[in-house]
């Protein structure tokens, strides 16, 4: 055992991300358990295989999961596997994959986002209609898959029956649908419900499951859904984006850990209801305005700046929008009671 002293405060939590959460004890312990010993790499171990039992469990015998290093590669190679070469994405102009990943969908997978502006980061069946057109029209990329997100990057839910209207309307166009579960726990557990309602019984092709934001190290995965499309050539397109592990066994194992139990659930349930006892308490703070209504693990809100300023002398959070003074305050699984009621303590004093 380590003596070292650590280089942070292990006690101090802010509200930025809940990819700033450290690793939940139980997947640690899980890391430590398979490790030892040999077992073949890439993705040929035990652990990976069992995972696949665990992903079916979830989303049907006819799904099959492929563990990859973070949530773009997820997101990537979903889209890169359902795309020609001359396809598009319609997608929310607020996604994921359209404001933080860097053009990677672009550079890396080759492809163009459609994206369009919505109130709450959520598509519909009318809002996809903005762009999916111009089919067969060499001038113009040509639309192939719907993205949408769960939860949203607003903190929004879709409901099981929202999603298989979009997968309805897109399937009818031609259209695959890739649904972004980075946080697909938090939806879950807000919804009060299993991971295959809203994906596999609705409609949904390709998922990309997420685990670092619910308390893994660093695991995602790529779940193909639809029993028709094989596997999207996935074991080449992993290795070609360098997302193919070598000692996959630690990646499986965390992802086993977080999901053959509940811990998904657990985890992600305590990151809601910490979101929604942050919001409480700040929606009758005079001069704070929360702007998107709390279903999940994100409130968003309105402030001044120089009191947000002030406030960053404590905890790290980030801008929404600088130009409203709209900033995002993230909860995550190990944030506790006491931690959210010193934040407000602290917000109120910045106030």
């Amino acid at each position: 055992m380590s003596t070292a002293t650590p280089l942070h405060d292990p006690h101090r939590r802010h509200f930025a991300s809940d990819n700033y959460a450290g690793v939940h004890p139980e997947i640690l312990q899980a890391l430590a358990d398979a490790n030892g010993g040999h077992q073949v790499a890439y993705g040929e171990d035990v652990y990976t295989e069992r995972l696949q039992q665990v992903a079916r469990r979830h989303f049907g015998d006819q799904a099959g999961i492929w563990p990859v290093w973070n949530g773009t590669g997820a997101n990537v190679l979903s889209l890169q596997a359902l795309l020609p070469r001359w396809g598009a994405v319609v997608c929310a102009e607020t996604a994921h994959i359209n404001t933080d990943e860097n053009a990677a969908p672009e550079r890396v997978a080759g492809l163009k986002l459609l994206t369009v502006p919505t109130p709450d980061g959520k598509l519909t069946p009318e809002l996809i209609d903005r762009q999916a057109w111009g089919f067969g029209d060499e001038h113009r990329a040509q639309p192939a898959a719907v993205s949408i997100t769960q939860t949203t990057e607003l903190g929004s839910l879709y409901t099981a029956e929202q999603i298989r209207a979009v997968a309805e309307h897109a399937h009818a166009l031609g259209l695959m649908v890739h649904l972004d579960g980075s946080r697909i726990s938090n939806a879950a557990a807000a919804l009060g419900t299993d991971l295959r309602s809203f994906t596999t019984d609705v409609g949904v092709d390709v998922v990309s499951l997420g685990g670092t934001k619910n308390g893994a190290m660093g695991a995602e995965a790529v779940a193909i859904l639809n029993p028709e499309l094989g596997d999207l050539g996935m074991p080449f397109l992993r290795k070609m984006n360098m997302q193919l592990a070598s000692k996959m066994r630690f990646v499986a194992a965390q992802l086993i850990a977080l999901y053959e139990g509940d811990l998904w659930f657990r985890s992600a349930r305590q990151a809601n209801a910490m979101a929604a006892r942050l919001a409480a308490a700040v929606g009758g703070v005079e001069g704070v305005t929360v702007t998107q209504q709390v279903e999940a693990n994100a409130v968003f809100a309105v402030l001044d700046r120089a009191a947000a300023d002030r406030l960053r002398e404590q905890y790290r959070f980030y801008d929404w929008n600088q130009a409203t003074g709209e900033v995002r305050w993230m909860c995550a699984w190990d944030h506790t009671e006491d931690d959210v009621d010193s934040f407000v303590a602290a917000l109120r004093a910045a106030l």
